[in-house]
Formats: C-alpha cells, sequence, structure tokens
C-alpha cells in the first residue's frame, strides 16, 4: 500500500507542477475561480499533497516531508514571479500552508 501512495505522491506533485506552469487561460474554469475560492484551491491542493505524502511513510520525520511540500509551493511561487502569465501571491502561501497544516493536524488525529 506504501507503494501506492508513494506513485499517488509523485504523480500528484508532477501535475500540481504542471498546472502551475501552463498559462492560466489554458485551464478550463480558471478565470470563474474568485479570489476566495483560489485560495480554497490551493489549500486543497495542499491538504491532498501533504496527507498523501504523510500516507507514504518515507523514512525521514513528517516535520521534513511537510517542509518540502511547502518549498515546492514557494519555488513554485518564485516561478510565478518571473512567469508572464502567472502572479507571485503571499496570499497562496498563506493557503499552502493551511492546507499543509490541516492535514498534519488530521494525520496526527489518525494515528492517535
Amino acid at each position: 500500500m506504501k507503494n501506492l501512495y508513494r506513485l499517488i505522491f509523485a504523480s500528484a506533485l508532477i501535475i500540481t507542477f504542471y498546472f502551475s506552469i501552463v498559462p492560466a487561460s489554458d485551464i478550463p474554469n480558471f478565470a470563474a475561480l474568485t479570489f476566495i475560492s483560489d485560495k480554497f484551491v490551493h489549500a486543497l491542493i495542499y491538504f491532498s499533497l501533504a496527507y498523501i505524502g504523510l500516507n507514504c511513510y518515507f523514512s525521514l520525520p513528517n516535520i521534513y516531508l511537510l517542509v518540502f511540500i511547502f518549498t515546492f509551493g514557494l519555488i513554485i511561487e518564485l516561478i510565478h514571479y518571473y512567469h508572464p502569465y502567472r502572479f507571485f501571491e503571499i496570499a497562496d502561501l498563506i493557503a499552502n500552508l493551511l492546507g499543509i497544516l490541516f492535514a498534519s493536524f488530521l494525520f496526527k488525529k489518525k494515528i492517535d
């Protein structure tokens, strides 16, 4: 089961990176997102990445995995700073962090 989670996690990272780099106009219904719904989508994506990643049971402390996932989002936001069709937003990073923290909280409750 652990290997399945790892495959899903790696696939989710690749898909997230892809959709974060392509021009927003290439993503259906992207323009219809409000500020709040966009941040909710960020939180949901990073919640999913973190929860799936935690279920992989990598041989490193969970905090390192969560920092890696947040750093992944930070790198994407830095790419957005230089991307001609995307924008760097601190609010996206905050939404990402909230999703990661919520996943960590739920995962810890599942284990306890």
